[in-house]
Order: structure tokens, then C-alpha cells, then sequence
């Protein structure tokens, strides 16, 4: 059986694999629609194609760097491990909210709980990282206590 921490590691681990699969789809299409782009009597329309397409595969390596970073944050993350400070890979149980500090993936479902994938350098996830259970914060004028770290 897994622990709560692997359930929530895996739905990330899903999330980038997706993501993934994704742009290289995208990329793929991008070149075959740019190695089947020939010169016709239109020239203007045609460099105008090519110019779009390069965009779009600039876009798309971008995006594969961004998901790339994911991979190496999650690789970073021992589900094994806990630690009573909040770091990467800790869940946390606020009274507001559950969270699971690793990659921004969205929201994480383990059974009747929803959990929110953050990333140590977003707003909420650089208040939290430090902190340990029954600590106190305040996130968007609300006082928030945190009511357990795994």
C-alpha cells in the first residue's frame, strides 16, 4: 500500500509525464510541417509559415525546459523521508488548506482530500518552507495554522 506522500509523488510524476508526451507530440508535427514546407510562387507567404513555425517550436522548447526543471525537482524528492521543518516533498495540513510541496501541478486527489501541488518558489509555497506544525501565517489577510507536517 502506498503512503500518502507516493499517492500525491506519483499524480506529479503523472502530471510531467503527460505534459511531456504533449510537447513532443507538438514538436514532432512542428517539424514535419516544417520540413514540408516548399517554396512556392507565393515566396512572402511562404517565409511568413516558416517564420510562425519556428516560433511555435521556440514556444515548445521552452516548455520542454520548464518540464525538464519539473523532472529534476521531483527527482529531488525522498517520499521516504519526513522532516517536523516544511521542505521540498513535505504534505502539509493547514486549517485552510493540504498541500504538497514539489512541482506547481494543480490539484492532487487522495481519496476524499485534495491537496495542492505547489513549488517551493511560488508566493505561498516560500511562506511555508521553514516552518513546521503549529506554526502560524498569513496568506491573503488570513491567519493560517498549520496543523501538520509529514
Amino acid at each position: 500500500m502506498l503512503t500518502l506522500k507516493e499517492v500525491l509523488f506519483q499524480q506529479c510524476e503523472d502530471f510531467v509525464n503527460t505534459r511531456l508526451q504533449t510537447i513532443q507530440i507538438i514538436i514532432s508535427s512542428h517539424q514535419k510541417a516544417l520540413s514540408s514546407e516548399t517554396k512556392s510562387s507565393a515566396g512572402d507567404k511562404h517565409e511568413t509559415g516558416r517564420a510562425m513555425l519556428q516560433l511555435e517550436m521556440e514556444k515548445a522548447g521552452q516548455q520542454l525546459a520548464a518540464v525538464q526543471q519539473m523532472q529534476q525537482t521531483l527527482a529531488k524528492i525522498n517520499t521516504l523521508s519526513s522532516s517536523a521543518n516544511i521542505a521540498l516533498g513535505s504534505v502539509i495540513k493547514t486549517s485552510s488548506a493540504c498541500y504538497f510541496l514539489s512541482i506547481s501541478a494543480g490539484k492532487l486527489k487522495d481519496k476524499k482530500t485534495f491537496y495542492f501541488a505547489i513549488s517551493t518558489s511560488s508566493p505561498i509555497g516560500k511562506l511555508l518552507v521553514g516552518k513546521k506544525a503549529e506554526d502560524t501565517f498569513t496568506w491573503n489577510g488570513k491567519e493560517i495554522t498549520i496543523e501538520s507536517v509529514l
